[in-house]
């Protein structure tokens, strides 16, 4: 099954998305939990957005909606990093970009990747919130450990990722291309956390809102396409 698509965009781009892979394959059917993950993010935005959006819709969504023509290459490189073909899980990688967003603050990006986690691990959203309080002892790899590690080098700041970081990431296993796709990440999502925060974007506390968008398995193009479609359907006739 594919999703064939060409997404119109103000700037006349469109890519077509009927290549990309179905990312089928939760590995449990573990709700996320009724509650918000038990990991201090500090307040909500004090105030309204700081721009006038064309969408009530939360946190970047609604600022994809607003500018889709940028919408399209942000959501191109999150199906390359977090749903492309990788020797990283999905839900490793997805784990990656939410501890970056919890390191960050970034209510919005944190709830809505600690899902796409949480519903791709055994343990759920215990194993993300056991990774954001202490991964040091959290139940990964050694492997996974050390990839967090750099993520949150660079998440300090690019300068702080050192040689002890990769050589410890490369004896526990890993291949320079997990390394750069880790970096890569964290840099990715400290730019999309700024990119929800800058613009004061609204992050709902209630789960449900993400748990549903996270048990979506067609990857973030193929929801991005479903978004330009339905702002493109032609209005109902008039009766």
């Amino acid at each position: 099954m594919t999703n064939a698509v060409a997404l119109p965009v103000r700037s006349n781009v469109t890519v077509d998305v009927s290549t990309l892979p179905d990312t089928a394959g939760l590995s449990c059917g573990l709700e996320w939990p009724a509650r918000p993950p038990l990991v201090p993010l500090g307040g909500q935005s004090p105030s309204a957005p700081h721009i006038a959006l064309n969408s009530t819709e939360p946190g970047i969504r609604g600022l994809f909606r607003y500018r889709p023509d940028t919408a399209l290459p942000l959501n191109a490189l999150s199906e390359v990093l977090l749903c492309g073909p990788s020797t990283l899980s999905r839900g490793e990688r997805e784990l990656i970009a939410a501890y970056v967003s919890a390191l960050n603050q970034c209510r919005f990006c944190f709830y809505t990747h600690a899902a796409f986690a949480a519903v791709r691990s055994p343990d759920g959203m215990s194993l993300v919130e056991q990774v954001c309080a202490d991964l040091s002892t959290a139940p990964v790899s050694d492997k996974l450990r050390a990839l967090l590690a750099i993520a949150a080098a660079v998440q300090q700041s690019g300068k702080a990722v050192s040689e002890q970081h990769v050589n410890s990431a490369r004896a526990a296993g890993a291949s320079d291309m997990e390394i750069h796709d880790t970096v890569l990440i964290a840099a990715a999502f400290c730019m999309y956390n700024r990119y929800v925060d800058g613009l004061s974007t609204f992050a709902p506390d209630d789960p449900g809102v993400y748990a549903a968008r996270a048990k979506m398995t067609g990857g973030y193009l193929a929801v991005f396409a479903e978004s330009q479609r339905e702002d493109h359907a032609p209005e109902p006739a008039a009766s």
